[in-house]
């Protein structure tokens, strides 16, 4: 399964995309959790200061946010496309 990631996500996973072998199926809380056990630094990225995921930190599964799809239990394969976005700001 490989999952596409952008901005501070990608310094912290050392490129754009994560391959995770042998997984051929897994639920989106799953998989966060399997992410943050490989890269613990990814979880200051996408936790707020109160322990729940950021409000800024998607999901996006075929191009679609996971949270309007059945959220946390959103069920993917290795034939979706997965990316995943950090809360990010800037600007004048």
């Amino acid at each position: 399964m490989k999952i596409k990631v952008y901005a501070t996500l990608r310094g912290i996973v050392g490129g754009p995309v994560i391959d995770l072998d042998g997984v051929s199926e897994i639920k989106i809380d799953n998989l966060i959790t399997k992410l943050f056990a490989m890269y613990p630094d990814m979880r200051k990225e996408a936790i707020t200061r109160n322990g729940n995921l950021h409000s800024a930190f998607h999901v996006l599964i075929n191009g679609r946010d996971a949270r309007y799809i059945n959220g946390m239990d959103t069920v993917v394969t290795d034939q979706d496309d997965i990316r995943i976005f950090p809360p990010v700001g800037g600007g004048l």
